[in-house]
């Protein structure tokens, strides 16, 4: 993490007080939680609608923090104690990440996509960990806020960072990779994530490529091939940058030559090996997000036979495609962290298809900030559902109803449960799982599905 002298912090987020006094402080990483601060660290309060960080300066330095920034427009700053004044805290902190990064040599991944970001950010971890020393974004510390963060805790020992970039507005993600400067980037896919914010997938695409623009020159952008989105725009870009893809199809520079689909996860074959991997992640989409880090990790001079070692003691993040299981023995797939349709059809895709359950049960849930059309998504999945291979439907919220409507006529009415209340859906599907049962939990975040999920485990 960030260490440095206030004289030192004081140029890099321009200091508007003069800290001589206490220049020889040196702070010890940083934190935006006075609940959190820990020994040596620089505190940054945020003043916000609610609630004004200022207030716990002087305590957060009595529990150990060396200094504190205040900002310039919160009266009475405490002038005995090592404060630095700033014009804008969020943007000192947002300064002095940046300032930070110029200073260190490691390099550095920068990853987006509308759907599995996350999981090729574990992914790229893992294969790169098997020779670098790597830091990773950590939840989803991914924003204007929780970047900066991630950067500032990078030592000077660290040898690559695999940095996570999130938005849901265009120019956010420029933001982000001009502050981070990458030396290769990675986009997952363009799904339907955000509509409600960029208007069309062609919108969602466009921010998605502004991770070009941080990218250092001659860089790596590994793209998702099969995406006429991507492919057509990046022909469209200027700028000394490479470009590799990976996808289904032969046309890409890797691809799957073999897939072998388990319960438990999946072995599968590339065009540039002889090695079978195996990954232990559920879902044959995720082979996908385990090409861009393979891709990554290639790039980092990691031959692609040595990669089996890496992919196969991958973790996830939780509650990512997540294989636990419930009290009656049923097999439960967490997935409850985010959804989209293009990673809903993933899902039940997977379910559909897996061997060995006498029962299927998909516990579908609202998927959120998807625009106009929000409505018919959520119909055309129930639609879309297969009679002969999902047993019965449940559906949380009122975007989920619509889930439930398009299922009737597939499943028909009496394999269709439709609530508003999670207690009343946990008890009816509580009636109807035992151990020859698969059950699919997967929502957005903002609906909390994870709850469903620990009420059946107890």
């Amino acid at each position: 993490m960030i260490k440095r002298s206030l004289a030192q912090v004081s140029k890099m987020v321009s200091a508007l007080n003069d800290i001589t006094a206490f220049q020889d402080t040196e702070i010890t990483g940083v934190s935006i939680d006075s609940r959190k601060i820990e020994k040596g660290n620089l505190f940054i309060p945020f003043k916000g609608e609610k609630a004004d960080g200022h207030k716990y300066v002087e305590d957060s330095i009595r529990k150990g923090a060396s200094a504190a920034l205040w900002q310039s427009d919160v009266p009475n700053p405490p002038l005995h104690l090592p404060i630095i004044i700033v014009e804008d805290c969020l943007i000192a902190l947002q300064e002095l990440a940046r300032k930070y990064r110029e200073e260190l040599p490691v390099k550095v991944v920068g990853i987006t996509g509308s759907n599995g970001k996350t999981t090729t950010k574990d992914m790229t971890f893992a294969l790169l960990s098997l020779k670098y020393k790597v830091l990773k974004t950590e939840g989803n510390y991914n924003n204007h806020i929780g970047l900066p963060l991630t950067v500032l805790k990078l030592s000077e020992e660290t040898e690559v960072a695999v940095l996570e970039m999130g938005m849901s507005a265009r120019g956010e993600i420029e933001f982000l990779t001009k502050l981070a400067r990458p030396d290769a980037v990675v986009i997952t896919n363009i799904g339907e994530s955000h509509m409600l914010d960029l208007g069309s997938r062609e919108g969602i695409a466009e921010a998605k490529l502004e991770i070009l623009q941080g990218l250092k020159d001659g860089g790596l952008a590994i793209l998702h091939g099969d995406e006429p989105l991507l492919m057509d725009r990046i022909k469209e870009l200027k700028g000394n940058i490479r470009i590799e893809t990976f996808g289904r199809s032969e046309r890409n520079h890797l691809y799957p030559v073999e897939i072998i689909q388990a319960e438990n996860g999946n072995s599968f074959k590339t065009n540039r090996s002889r090695e079978e991997f195996y990954l232990p992640v559920l879902g044959t989409h995720n082979i996908l997000n385990a090409l861009a880090a393979m891709l990554i990790a290639n790039e980092f001079s990691i031959p692609f036979d040595e990669m089996g070692t890496g992919l196969k003691n991958i973790k996830l993040t939780n509650m990512r495609m997540e294989l636990v299981e419930g009290t009656h023995g049923e097999k439960i797939i967490n997935d409850a962290y985010n959804a989209s349709p293009t990673s809903m059809i993933a899902a039940i895709e997977l379910v559909s298809n897996l061997s060995g359950f006498e029962k299927r049960i998909l516990v579908l849930g609202d998927m959120l900030e998807l625009g106009p059309q929000e409505e018919e998504y959520h119909h055309q999945i129930g639609e879309m559902l297969d009679p002969e291979k999902i047993s019965m439907l449940f559906t949380y919220g009122q975007l989920g109803g619509h889930i439930a409507k398009g299922a009737q006529g597939s499943l028909g009415k009496e394999r269709v449960f439709s609530f508003a209340d999670k207690t009343e859906l946990i008890d009816q599907l509580k009636q109807n799982v035992d151990d020859k049962t698969l059950v699919l939990v997967k929502a957005s975040r903002g609906m909390k599905l994870e709850e469903i999920v620990a009420s059946l485990q107890k």
